[in-house]
């Protein structure tokens, strides 16, 4: 319920000029020649089956930008950047999420995914933060004053503890069903997911938007963050290897955390 107002009032807020809308777009390139980087990997030189090799894909391709990624813009960046992380969580993320996840888990996975006509009744009567960014993306300027705006960011505070406790219980849940060991081990598909997620996306972000535009900073921020918890969701309906999913978020969440935490220490 807190993300939908951060969402409105940032975006309505926010100005997409051509070098936000083209570090949208090379966002999202670079996010999906990460995911083809991890198929090639995890199809040629590891021995996996279908399901794990779909948990890799959606690990890498679904992202934690929304309750990680706004405090960390936040705390790292200053208030300013929080539209602009909100920009690319909505426009990035989502489609990479939506139309990108949710298809590998129904093409790799092993249970019977929804029908077509399920999946698009769901997926625009159960998401409520879509319907809060076109409503910014179409709000005049009025609808958006300072003193709204600036209690949206404030409630970013609030955020981040939920985060951290969603992943926590998803993750404890896990381990009670033997999903799970804690801590969970560093396997190679994991390493994969992690040199991908956190490295190669972010480093393929920048190289195509060197010659072409000065990228924002929370392009770069949150083109870094970990494997969101939708990963496991999609892994759990759609029959995905859900130790590697599981394994993913826990080392990527704990390794951007800590980079997090020493860069505000220093």
């Amino acid at each position: 319920m807190l993300l939908p107002p951060v969402i409105f009032f940032n975006i309505a807020a926010s100005e997409i000029d051509v070098s936000h809308g083209v570090g949208l777009v090379l966002g999202i390139v670079a996010s999906s020649l990460g995911a083809l980087f991890a198929w090639t990997i995890a199809t040629r030189f590891f021995d996996l089956t279908r399901p794990q090799v779909g948990a890799v894909i959606c690990t890498v391709l679904s992202v934690n930008t929304g309750y990680l990624g706004y405090p960390l813009a936040v705390a790292l960046l200053g208030r300013d950047e929080l539209s602009t992380a909100v920009l690319y969580d909505v426009l990035v993320t989502g489609p990479c999420l939506l139309l990108g996840a949710f298809a590998v888990g129904a093409a790799f996975g092993t249970k019977a995914g929804e029908t077509p006509r399920q999946r698009v009744v769901a997926f625009f009567t159960r998401n409520p933060p879509l319907y809060a960014a076109i409503a910014g993306l179409l709000a005049p300027d009025a609808l958006a004053p300072d003193l709204l705006v600036d209690a949206s960011q404030v409630l970013i505070v609030a955020i981040l503890p939920i985060g951290f406790f969603a992943v926590g219980a998803t993750l404890a849940e896990n381990a009670e069903h033997g999903a799970l060991p804690m801590p969970p081990p560093l396997t190679r598909p994991v390493m994969l997911v992690i040199a991908t997620r956190l490295a190669i996306v972010p480093a393929l972000l920048m190289l195509l938007a060197a010659p072409l535009i000065d990228l924002p900073p929370a392009y770069r921020l949150l083109s870094a963050m970990p494997s969101g918890l939708n990963s496991l969701v999609i892994a759990h309906a759609y029959g995905l290897d859900m130790e590697i999913t599981a394994e993913a978020v826990t080392w990527s969440t704990a390794i951007v955390v800590l980079a997090a935490l020493g860069s505000l220490l220093l």
